[in-house]
């Protein structure tokens, strides 16, 4: 018999042998038919291999990441194998699944592939995936694998066994179709109910320019039509969201090629956004007890040395710079923390000052590929509203909760609702890969889990994905249209502390490590404006968006009493312009519509004279008319009850 601990901690007992899809029919019948692929000790399989000893075990179905993602790659070896009805001789390189969907490289020969042969392959697709073929797992040697390959004379994946080991090596099949790969895979082609071929693209085998240039097939399946409906919806709205459209429209940030990919600039009304972003945090950090510290845009090698980022990004970073000193090389800054280490070690520390939380909103530079930056989404810097405290072990759990508290702050304040906390814990079979005492890494793990417990988050364990220095909680969050982002990060670090040799005097008068907490609620100050924006469909909450109110004068008669309103309305703290233009004032609400002004006040001779603005209100229309005393002290009242009600438990 063998022991099988579930994620809630039951634990059950099986012969050895069991499948991990037997065990889910001991359970449910109905679970059983929601079953995509298994984790076993931390590692994703097919449901349907034997489990010879004690184990814990996840079911993973459509609703986890792994269940999508197996489904994903299940049903490219379902496109690979209807594109080989209809293309003979076709050859294929990789086909992983993605963030959404799936890809196959493919060498098409002779042949030709255009959008209009999307709909036929994807009624393949479907017709094959009715027949309900099961998935098989077989392993085979090299010599074979290299012998079918050969047959087939399939030479990217003759390229791909090369680099095998013998005895490592697995075929999936499927129906007529027959691929090496090492899975997992879906039990069987049933569960795939809806296809879509998304685009084609080039792309080089193994990115190589010099080589061959294969076509890339991009697709998404889901397994309820319904599903896919809901998800071309999804693509349309998020294309009218997109934060790089809007930023321009909403001239908010820019790029040049001469400054530098991935390098943004912040117009005015953007910068404006972004110092208010940053003023809001740091009234909160200032109230909740964090110092504000500032630390320079470069660090000596040695500093990256020590803390170990050279090692890890020191071959993908920007080049060093040299300065006339032999032998002196400084990097632009890839993280904040080996700094604040050093502000901290500045002098000798007691027990009572602890806990120590610093704060600094530091530009920090990383050298992304030119391929894979987007917008203010993955760029090359970016400052993060990073901070890191440094505490005593038995102050962890506290320190945790004061930090929940302040994300959850910016996440209410900003209108992001829908989020689920991830909590990163080490690999329970294998705790090589982390440094710390087992005592440190229980007392954090279990600091974490309860301090997410104490505050309700609704919660998600997900084993091995801690950092190799600490348990992390990361926030995940919905936005307007159902997209997950990754905002707010709080991670314990016991590696910092330790390289730097940070120390503290305990009540014992002995010398003791603190333990270094790091968070950044917003992640990056870029990364979070470009989930905002696309998130509010660029409509800003009001306190935020950089131009408040809008006044538009019927004719320019009235530039003078416009001007006179907004002369006013910025001595009560109200961002305010005039359209001047000779427009005609339907022209000029047009246009204040499509910059998201919240509100237009409009004058003409009637308000002139009485002193009065006819108030009308972005996506909402006509409002009434005010005495602009009135007017003033609602916009007012509107933002302070957001940030009043935020802040509030």
């Amino acid at each position: 018999m063998m022991k099988i601990t579930f994620p809630d901690g039951n634990v059950r007992e099986y012969e050895s042998g069991t499948s991990a899809l037997d065990i889910a029919k001991s359970i449910s019948e109905g679970l059983a038919r929601n079953v995509l692929c298994a984790k076993v000790n931390g590692e994703v399989c097919d449901a349907s291999l034997p489990i010879q000893g004690d184990a814990s075990l996840q079911l993973l179905t459509w609703d986890d990441a792994e269940g999508k993602a197996t489904l994903w790659h299940s049903s490219a070896h379902l496109m690979a194998e209807a594109l080989e009805s209809f293309y003979p001789g076709i050859k294929f390189g990789i086909g992983p699944a993605l963030e959404h969907g799936f890809y196959y490289d493919v060498d098409l020969g002779e042949h030709s592939l255009n959008p209009d042969d999307f709909k036929k392959i994807e009624d393949k697709m479907l017709d094959l995936a009715r027949q309900g073929n099961a998935y098989s797992r077989k392993e085979v040697g090299k010599a074979e694998a290299i012998q079918y390959f050969t047959e087939k004379g399939d030479e990217y994946k003759l390229d791909l066994i090369k680099d095998l080991e013998d005895g490592t090596i697995t075929f999936y099949s499927q129906g007529n179709f027959t691929d090496l790969c090492r899975g997992p895979h879906i039990p069987n082609t049933g569960f795939i109910k809806a296809a879509k071929l998304m685009s084609i693209a080039g792309a080089y085998w193994r990115g190589d320019d010099k080589g061959k240039q294969l076509t890339r097939i991009y697709a998404i399946t889901f397994p309820k039509q319904k599903e896919l409906g809901e998800y071309l919806t999804m693509l349309e709205e998020a294309k009218k969201r997109d934060h790089r459209k809007l930023g321009k429209e909403l001239e908010l940030f820019t790029f040049s090629e001469k400054v530098g990919l991935g390098l943004p600039l912040w117009l005015p009304k953007g910068a404006a956004l972004r110092e208010r972003l940053i003023d809001f945090l740091k009234k909160a950090q200032i109230k909740a007890g964090y110092q504000p510290v500032v630390t320079p845009h470069i660090g000596n090698k040695e500093l990256y040395i020590t803390s170990g980022h050279y090692e890890k990004y020191g071959a993908d970073s920007f080049q060093p710079i040299k300065t006339p000193q032999e032998g002196e090389e400084f990097f632009l800054k890839p993280m904040n923390c080996p700094h604040h280490c050093e502000i901290y070690k500045s002098k000798p520390r007691s027990y009572k000052e602890l806990p120590v939380r610093y704060a600094e909103f530091g530009t920090v530079y990383r050298y992304e590929q030119s391929g894979e930056l987007h917008g203010l989404t993955r760029v090359r810097g970016f400052t993060q509203d990073d901070a890191h405290l440094f505490c005593r072990p038995d102050q962890v759990k506290e320190e945790f909760i004061k930090v929940i508290d302040l994300v959850l702050y910016v996440f209410k304040t900003l209108g992001f609702k829908d989020y689920t906390a991830q909590i990163s814990l080490r690999d329970v079979q294998n705790r090589s890969k982390y440094i710390g005492t087992d005592e440190n890494w229980n007392r954090a793990e279990s600091a974490i889990m309860e301090a997410a417990e104490e505050k309700g988050l609704r919660t998600v364990i997900e084993y091995g994905e801690a950092a190799f220095y600490g348990p992390k909680l990361d926030f995940m969050v919905k936005d307007a249209i159902g997209r997950k982002w990754q905002l707010g990060t709080i991670q314990v670090d016991y590696n910092l502390p330790e390289r730097f040799e940070l120390e503290y005097t305990g009540s014992d008068n002995l010398k003791h490590r603190p333990v270094m907490i790091h968070r950044a609620p917003f992640g990056s100050l870029e990364r979070f404006v470009a989930v905002l924006i696309e998130h509010c469909a660029g409509n800003f909450p009001l306190w935020l968006t950089p131009e408040q109110v809008i006044v538009l004068p019927v004719s320019d008669k009235y530039n003078e009493y416009a001007q006179k309103l907004v002369g006013l309305l910025n001595n009560s703290d109200i961002r305010a312009l005039v359209d001047e233009r000779g427009e005609k004032i339907g022209r000029k609400i047009r246009d204040a519509e499509m910059k998201k002004i919240p509100y237009m006040l409009i004058v003409g001779e009637k308000e002139a004279a009485d002193e009065t603005v006819a108030v009308r209100k972005h996506g909402e229309g006509d409002k009434g008319v005010f005495r602009l005393v009135e007017f003033a002290k609602m916009v007012n009242d509107e933002c302070e009850k957001t940030l009043a009600e935020s802040s509030q438990e």
